[in-house]
C-alpha cells in the first residue's frame, strides 16, 4: 500500500475514470515518493545492468526479443519508463547507444546514483519526460523498449504507441511488457485468493488509489489483448510476436500479486514485439 510522509492515511482503492493529466500527475508523484523503497526492495532482483522483462525473471540475454545481442551494437535505442535505467545499462554493454526516459525525477536520480557508484563517468543518457509526448525528432531511434514502464499507467496508451512509431526509423523494433491483461479479472494477491476471477476482463475502468480529498495518488489502466493489438496496428506498427513467460522453477520470490503459485497457473506478463511498418 502507498503510505509515506506526505500521505499519513492509507489511500482508498476504487475503480473510476482517470484522465491523462490526473494519471500523469499521480504517477509522477507516486514514483517520486516510492522510488527509494522500490529500488531497495527490488534492486537486487533487477540488478544494476540487467535487462529483465518482468517478475518472472525472463532475461533479455536469454530471450533475445530485441534480436541477437551482437546486432545491438551502434543502435540508437530508447527505453521508456526506464526507472533506474538497468535495462539501458545492459544495452550499453552490448554496444548500443541507449537513452533512458522516465517521468519520475527520483527514479532518474537512482539511475545517476548507480552510474556514479559503479560505472564510468558520464553514465547513462537520462531524459525526464512523459511517454505520451516524446521530446525527440521523427525517426531518431533504431529501436525502443519498455519493461513495465509507462504503458500500464497512462490514460492514453494509444498516444504512446503513436509517439513510439513517430520516433522509430522504418523497420525499427518496439518491444514492451505489461501486466498480462487476463490478470485484471483476478485479485492482486499472490496466494490462493488470487486464483478466482472476481471481475470482468472487459471492464476497462481504471484502478485508482485516492487520498481523503478524492485525488488520485496511484492509477493503473487496463487494456484487453485486443485493445493492445488495435492500438499497435493503428499506430503503424506490426505485431510480430506475443510472449507470455512461464514462471521458472528457480524463481521463488513474491512480487506484489506475482508468485510461484499464481505463475504456475496464470500468465502474469505479456510482452508485445512490434516492428515499425
Amino acid at each position: 500500500m502507498i503510505q509515506g510522509p506526505e500521505d499519513p492515511q492509507e489511500p482508498e482503492a476504487t475503480r473510476r475514470r482517470a484522465g491523462v493529466a490526473e494519471s500523469a500527475r499521480a504517477s509522477r508523484r507516486w514514483w517520486d515518493r516510492n522510488a527509494d523503497e522500490y529500488q531497495l526492495e527490488h534492486g537486487g532482483f533487477l540488478g544494476d545492468a540487467r535487462f529483465v522483462w518482468g517478475p518472472e525473471g525472463l532475461d533479455e540475454e536469454q530471450a533475445g526479443l530485441l534480436g541477437p545481442a551482437a546486432g545491438l551494437k551502434d543502435l540508437d535505442v530508447l527505453e521508456i519508463g526506464a526507472g533506474a535505467a538497468q535495462c539501458s545499462r545492459w544495452l550499453a554493454a552490448q554496444g548500443a547507444r541507449p537513452v533512458a526516459l522516465d517521468l519520475s525525477h527520483r527514479q532518474l536520480q537512482h539511475a545517476r546514483r548507480i552510474d556514479q557508484d559503479a560505472y564510468e563517468a558520464g553514465g547513462t543518457r537520462l531524459v525526464q519526460a512523459d511517454a505520451g509526448v516524446l521530446p525527440f525528432a521523427d525517426a531518431s531511434f533504431d529501436m525502443a523498449c519498455s519493461a513495465y514502464g509507462a504503458l500500464p499507467f497512462v490514460a492514453d496508451s494509444a498516444a504512446v504507441q503513436r509517439e513510439v512509431r513517430r520516433v522509430l526509423r522504418p523497420g525499427g523494433r518496439w518491444v514492451f511488457s505489461v501486466t498480462h491483461p487476463l490478470r485484471w479479472a483476478f485479485p492482486d494477491e499472490p496466494g490462493p485468493d488470487g486464483l478466482t476471477a472476481v471481475a470482468s476482463y472487459f471492464d476497462r475502468t481504471p484502478y485508482v488509489e485516492q487520498d481523503e480529498r478524492g485525488l488520485a495518488v496511484y492509477v493503473e489502466h487496463h487494456r484487453t489483448v485486443g485493445d493492445r493489438v488495435r492500438e499497435i496496428a493503428a499506430a503503424g506498427l506490426r505485431l510480430v510476436d506475443l510472449v507470455e513467460p512461464e514462471w521458472p522453477e528457480w524463481n521463488d520470490q513474491e512480487w506484489g500479486g506475482w508468485s510461484p503459485l499464481r505463475g504456475r497457473l496464470l500468465p502474469g506478463t505479456a510482452i508485445f514485439v512490434c516492428v515499425a511498418a
